[in-house]
C-alpha cells in the first residue's frame, strides 16, 4: 500500500468519486491537505475482474508539499522474527546439551560421588513418599450404603418371638382374665446335642404361658425358659432339636458374637427384629453413644449402647450388628421408652456375653402346675431401689421372718436376710421372685444366694434351698 501527502491552499473544493469494485486486492492513495483533509486513490482488482479507481480532490492555496511514498510496515513481523530467533535458539540448545552429555557420558564426568548421593536421596524421598501413600490408602474406610450382603449372612441367625400369656385384672373386686400375645425377637447362639439355644430379653419370655419361635424357613416351634436375669433384662430360651424338621435344621446358623468394646461413635450398625409383629426386618443407623448409663423400670441401672438404627416394639431381644455381621448388642425397645425418636438402646455384647454362658448352662424348665409350685417359707419385703439408697441396703426380698419347719428355715434363711438370687437367676423384687418360682416344683432344690448383715456391713451367702410343698390353707 502506498501513501502520498498533498498540501494545498484552496479554501474550496469538490469530491469525484469513479470506479468500479470487486476482488480481494486493494491499492490506495491518500493526499492530505493542510487543513487535515485527505485525499483517497484507491484501486481494487482481482482476477477476471474489473479495476475501480476513486479519486477524492479538495480545493486549496496555490502550492503543494509532495512526499515520496514510503512501504507501509506489515503487522506481526516483529513477532514473527522473535518466534523464529526463539526456536533456533532453543533448537541450537538442544542439541548442544546433548551433545554435552555425550561428551560427559563418555570421559565419566557424569556420575560423581556427591551426583548419587543426591539421586540416593532422592529416590529414598520418592520411596517414602510411595509407603507413606500406600499406608493412608490401607487406612481408609469405606462406608458401604448397602448392606444386604450383611443380612443376608445373618437372618439365618434371627428368630420371631411370640408370648402367649394370661392377663389377669381386678375390677370392683372381681377378677377377670383374658388370653394376650406379645412379640419380640431372639438370636441363637448355641446348639447343644438336644437344644438350640436362643437369647433374647427377660421382658420378652416373663411370664409366658406358652413360647412360639419362628425360624427364616417360616416354621414354628415351641421353646421352654432355660434361664432368666432380670437386672440385665436377659433371658435364654432352648427349643428341642427334635421338633425341628431336617429342612428347618439346614436353613439356620449360629450367630457370631463380636466385642462393643471397640465401637467407636459414627460407626454404621444394623439392628434386625421382629418389629411390631409383623417378621423380620432390617433398619441400619450409626452408634450415637457409649456406655450411655440408662435406669430400667425395676430400678437397676445398667450402661447402653445408643443408636439411631429404628428399635420398635418387636425389636426387643433382637440383634445389634456391625458390618462384619457380628452381634455387638441385644437390642431393647422398652429401655429408654418410647418417647423420643432416634433414640435406641442395645445391651452391650461384651457385658451380656458372660451371663448368656451363665444361661446357656442351666437346666432347661417348664412351668409346673400352680398347685405344684415350691413354696420357701418366709414373709418377705421387697426393697426398691430408693430404699437401698436411703438405708444403704441391697436390692432384693428382705425376709421379715421365717416359718418354723419351712423349707428356709431348714435351708438356715434368717430374719433380716436379704435374697437376691434364686438358683443363678437375680431378684430384685417380689414379682421377680415369684416369676421364678413358676418353673420349680415342691422337691426341687436350688441355691439362694442371701445378703446376710455382719458387722454393719452386708456379706454374700449361698445356701442349699430345697423346697417345700405349698400350706393347703394357701392353695
Amino acid at each position: 500500500m502506498y501513501e502520498n501527502n498533498n498540501f494545498s491552499g484552496y479554501g474550496t473544493g469538490n469530491e469525484n468519486t469513479t470506479g468500479t469494485f470487486s476482488g480481494a486486492d486493494l491499492n490506495e492513495t491518500r493526499t492530505e491537505n493542510s487543513y487535515g483533509y485527505e485525499n483517497h486513490s484507491t484501486t481494487q482488482s482481482a482476477a477476471g475482474s474489473t479495476n475501480g479507481y476513486t479519486t477524492y480532490q479538495m480545493g486549496g492555496t496555490t502550492g503543494s508539499n509532495n512526499t515520496e511514498p514510503k512501504k507501509t510496515q506489515k503487522h506481526g513481523g516483529y513477532f514473527r522474527k522473535a518466534m523464529v530467533s526463539v526456536s533456533l535458539g532453543l533448537f541450537f540448545g538442544l542439541f548442544a546439551g546433548i551433545g554435552f552429555y555425550a561428551v560427559q557420558q563418555g570421559t565419566g564426568m557424569f556420575t560423581t560421588s556427591t551426583d548419587t548421593a543426591v539421586v540416593d536421596e532422592i529416590a529414598s524421598e520418592a520411596t517414602t513418599e510411595s509407603t507413606q501413600s500406600a499406608q493412608l490408602a490401607t487406612n481408609v474406610t469405606y462406608v458401604e450404603s448397602d448392606v444386604s450382603n450383611v443380612v443376608e449372612k445373618v437372618m439365618p441367625a434371627m428368630v420371631s418371638i411370640v408370648n402367649n400369656f394370661t392377663e389377669t385384672a381386678n375390677v370392683f373386686g372381681q377378677q377377670y382374665t383374658q388370653e394376650e400375645a406379645a412379640s419380640g425377637s431372639g438370636i441363637i447362639v448355641g446348639k447343644t446335642d438336644d437344644e438350640l439355644l436362643i437369647v433374647s430379653n427377660n421382658h420378652v419370655v416373663e411370664s409366658a404361658d406358652t413360647l412360639t419361635v419362628t425360624f427364616i424357613d417360616g416354621s414354628e416351634a415351641q421353646a421352654q425358659v432355660k434361664g432368666l436375669d432380670s437386672d440385665m433384662d436377659l433371658a435364654v430360651i432352648a427349643v428341642s432339636l427334635n421338633d425341628l424338621s431336617d429342612d428347618t435344621k439346614n436353613a439356620i446358623t449360629v450367630a457370631t458374637l463380636g466385642s462393643s468394646d471397640d465401637l467407636k461413635l459414627g460407626e454404621p450398625v444394623i439392628a434386625i427384629g421382629n418389629a411390631l409383629g409383623y417378621g423380620q426386618s432390617v433398619t441400619n443407623g450409626i452408634v450415637s453413644a457409649l456406655n450411655r448409663e440408662i435406669t430400667l423400670e425395676n430400678g437397676s441401672t445398667g450402661t447402653f449402647i445408643q443408636t439411631n438404627a429404628a428399635i420398635n416394639p418387636g425389636n426387643s431381644g433382637g440383634a445389634l450388628l456391625n458390618m462384619n455381621g457380628e452381634v455387638i448388642g441385644i437390642n431393647s425397645n422398652k429401655i429408654g421408652g418410647t418417647a423420643v425418636e432416634g433414640m435406641g438402646y442395645a445391651i452391650p455384647i461384651t457385658s451380656a456375653s458372660p451371663i448368656i454362658a451363665d444361661l446357656m448352662e442351666r437346666q432347661t424348665r417348664t412351668k409346673v402346675a400352680e398347685d405344684e409350685v415350691g413354696y420357701i417359707g418366709i414373709s418377705p419385703q421387697e426393697v426398691t431401689s430408693q430404699t437401698s439408697q436411703m438405708y444403704n441396703m441391697p436390692e432384693g426380698i428382705y425376709v421379715v421372718s421365717v416359718e418354723e419347719g419351712s423349707a428356709a428355715a431348714n435351708a438356715g434363711i434368717m430374719k433380716g436376710d436379704i435374697i437376691t438370687k434364686f438358683d443363678g437367676s437375680s431378684i430384685s423384687s417380689y414379682s421377680d421372685l415369684q416369676k421364678t418360682l413358676q418353673y420349680y416344683a415342691a422337691g426341687d432344690s436350688v441355691t439362694v444366694t442371701v445378703q446376710r448383715p455382719q458387722n454393719g456391713e452386708y456379706v454374700s451367702i449361698e445356701l442349699n434351698l430345697t423346697l417345700g410343698s405349698r400350706p393347703a390353707s394357701q392353695k
